[in-house]
């Protein structure tokens, strides 16, 4: 599977819910979104038809995402459907790790690889800011369960705010001397209706960086042995795990690009800030086949992302496609 740039697509990230138990402040607006009908959104059945459809054209990676994707009924039963399919070589999950303390083992059995928790912050009071939530949420205990649970690599995902939670750069990076973990500092990227966040704080890689070393040398390092992505990582010498930024404002990375979206009511998304989609969903439900459909939108997938320009394709939120 190429697009029309000869990109290999092998990574497909599954949205199976618009909803979230948060209301992050760079994600959702506070009184959330007009939620998709019930009947419209993919049933784990049709979720697994169209990646049993799709792997023989050469998917391979899969993540499973929302909103959040955990406060969907049964999930441990999509993965295990999902593990089944001949050819898949890679189930990921990215959650904000409220319920995971609770569901990582039976998500662990049910076949999952590996998880990335979004948290961003180490301060109780400042996690119910920011995600405008308060579930007690706690890092280190999630962390610790998706570890015990065997889900590795463990990738901790950290949206670095000016002004709002940049002051907390360095004590996450500290988790990485102590637990084999993978801290990846993301450049905000406002989005859609978020307009309260804006390039005013944005904190671009190279600060944050140049933060990190202040608290000690820093040297390259390859990354995790599985799903590296965008990100470029060091660590501190002897660390058991490692620090990384992602520069979607900054440094894009659309020329390496090897991902499309599946949106939870079917839609495959072939750039997140892109605005071309193909429903998939009424093909599906018609019993006609998807891989026409497929090879038309990799036909058409764009060279780059226009978020730079402040177009994203129709978004109101990242909630919506979950990243």
């Amino acid at each position: 599977m190429q697009d029309q740039h000869g990109r290999r697509i092998e990574y497909l990230r599954i949205s199976v819910t618009d909803r979230c138990n948060f209301r992050c402040r760079y994600c959702m607006p506070l009184e959330g979104l007009p939620w998709l009908p019930k009947q419209d959104i993919l049933r784990y059945e049709e979720i697994t038809a169209i990646v049993r459809e799709l792997a023989p054209l050469g998917l391979r990676r899969l993540r499973i995402t929302g909103g959040e994707p955990t406060i969907r009924p049964d999930l441990p039963e999509l993965v295990a459907q999902l593990r089944a399919v001949p050819g898949i070589e890679d189930i990921a999950l990215s959650t904000n790790g409220v319920r995971l303390p609770d569901m990582a083992p039976a998500l662990a059995a049910a076949g999952l690889d590996r998880v990335n928790i979004s948290a961003d912050s180490l301060r109780p009071e400042r996690v119910v800011e920011i995600a405008r939530r308060d579930l007690g949420f706690d890092l280190v205990r999630a962390a610790s369960a998706a570890q015990a649970a065997g889900l590795a690599p463990i990738k901790i995902n950290v949206v670095v705010m000016r002004g709002i939670n940049d002051d907390e750069v360095a004590d996450f990076a500290a988790l990485t001397r102590a637990y084999p973990w993978h801290v990846r500092f993301i450049e905000l990227m406002p989005v859609g209706e978020l307009r309260e966040l804006t390039w005013d704080h944005v904190v671009p890689s190279e600060e944050i960086l140049t933060r990190l070393a202040a608290a000690g040398p820093l040297e390259p390092f390859a990354g995790p042995a599985r799903g590296n992505g965008p990100a470029v990582y060091h660590r501190y010498p002897g660390a058991p795990g490692s620090v990384g930024v992602i520069t979607p404002m900054t440094h894009t990375y659309c020329e390496r690009c090897n991902r499309v979206r599946l949106t939870a009511d079917g839609r495959l998304r072939t750039c997140l800030f892109g605005d071309h989609e193909v429903l998939l969903r009424d093909a599906l439900r018609a019993g006609e086949p998807l891989a026409p459909l497929f090879t038309k939108a990799l036909a058409e997938k764009p060279l780059a992302h226009e978020l730079l320009q402040m177009r994203v394709g129709g978004l109101k939120a990242l909630s919506q496609v979950g990243g």
